[in-house]
């Protein structure tokens, strides 16, 4: 089966997470947890961390704001990722 675009930015995001061996893990809600909630989540180095990923031109929603926004006002770090910042997921290490 294709990947869908924001497929392989997920797919690119996850290669690189387990090549700087990054505890993450993708939650799934389908229709059970918090909607909004972002692609990825994880921890490096005592930091949490979640990254939404995006095709293209493609923007948040509402509710993925709201829940980025939470998490940066926690204290983690929350990227939001597509084909042309892909490289700012090493500022989660770095």
């Amino acid at each position: 089966m294709a990947l869908t675009p924001e497929g392989k930015v997920k797919a690119k995001v996850r290669r690189m997470l387990d090549a700087a061996s990054v505890y993450y893990f993708m939650p799934a809600t389908g229709g059970y947890g918090r909607s909004g909630v972002p692609d990825i989540v994880g921890c490096c180095d005592g930091k949490f961390f979640a990254i939404e990923c995006k095709a293209g031109n493609n923007t948040t929603t509402s509710l993925q704001d709201i829940e980025l926004h939470k998490i940066k006002k926690a204290g983690g770090i929350a990227l939001v990722i597509n084909e042309t910042n892909i490289m700012d997921v090493e500022f989660i290490w770095t």
